[in-house]
């Protein structure tokens, strides 16, 4: 006779136990935990949750065709971004900046009251921060589908809420890449951007977050589920590091990066939010080389390809 599944349940009370010769005594269980394990199964029982049938596997099989080595140049090489829809949730991107190009669309998202409203939005850029972010990434990646999402006022001032509903309508939009050069330390706002982030990364969307300029514990970018980017020292803007230690995995340029400004203009500055779209740029490049990759073999091709790793080639 088969044996079906054996469940154990740990419930936070105390069992009785027995030994051979001895009186029983009461042992106490950990709380919140449930075991189950399943030490056979019969073809009529029904599968556990998130369970795959046997006769299921052919039919979710992958096409393999990854090289033997990947480099830069099957990543990207010959790669102009096409095809690849960027967000920058910002603080808006300026129309026809130079540097910047054609902007498909701009939303700006507001509160009012305990409404917020997600908006088309002519205004541009109100404090030049999005439009800085948006021309390193069409430096890189010139022929992507740039979309600002305005999350940012003047002086880079924001909520959090505005910014949670602006991630929002970019994961509903389905973006291949969200560009982040922002956080929040509100840590009342971190379980929903936590799930937010997940929500992005199974959907395929690939939240490119910014560590904080300073020394403090912010968020999205502490996530497992995002590409976190710090800054280094080198002009090459396709120098990239991967971080041995993490929670911040990348390393981009960020340090006197030249940047689109406001009214057409170009300034020097530096910060991790402009290491951000440089690793945002690249990802571009790869997606449209490589549309069929997911988050998870997104980062890895980052990574194989990162200088300190195999970027060399």
């Amino acid at each position: 006779m088969a044996v079906g599944a054996v469940r154990t349940f740990l419930a936070g009370r105390a069992s009785v136990c027995s030994r051979p010769g001895r009186q029983p005594f009461l042992q106490p269980r950990p709380p919140k935990i449930e075991v189950m394990s399943v030490l056979a199964h019969e073809s009529e029982e029904e599968l556990p949750a998130w369970s795959l049938p046997a006769s299921a596997g052919e039919s979710i099989r992958l096409p393999s065709e990854w090289p033997e080595r990947v480099t830069r140049e099957w990543a990207w090489g010959g790669a102009t971004g096409a095809g690849v829809r960027v967000c920058v949730l910002d603080s808006g991107v300026e129309l026809d900046h130079p540097l910047v190009g054609t902007v498909q669309r701009s939303v700006a998202v507001s509160k009012n009251g305990d409404e917020i409203t997600v908006a088309d939005d002519t205004s541009g850029d109100l404090c030049g921060h999005g439009t800085a972010c948006a021309g390193i990434i069409r430096s890189i990646a010139p022929e992507c589908e740039l979309t600002s999402v305005r999350v940012l006022g003047n002086g880079y001032t924001g909520s959090a809420a505005v910014l949670i509903a602006g991630l929002e309508w970019a994961i509903e939009q389905g973006f291949d890449i969200v560009n982040m050069s922002l956080s929040t330390t509100k840590k009342q706002y971190v379980d929903r951007l936590h799930e937010l982030a997940d929500a992005a990364y199974f959907k395929r969307t690939m939240l490119i977050a910014s560590a904080h300029n300073m020394p403090v514990e912010s968020f999205p970018w502490r996530f497992a589920a995002v590409v976190s980017v710090g800054s280094h020292e080198s002009p090459d803007p396709f120098v990239v590091y991967a971080n041995p230690r993490p929670p911040v995995e990348f390393f981009a340029r960020g340090l006197n990066v030249e940047i689109a400004w406001l009214g057409g203009e170009k300034i020097s500055a530096t910060g991790n939010s402009f290491a951000t779209p440089h690793i945002a740029g690249i990802c571009a490049l790869i997606l449209s080389k490589h549309r069929e990759l997911t988050p998870f073999q997104l980062k890895s091709v980052l990574h194989l390809t990162a200088t300190n790793v195999g970027g060399g080639a």
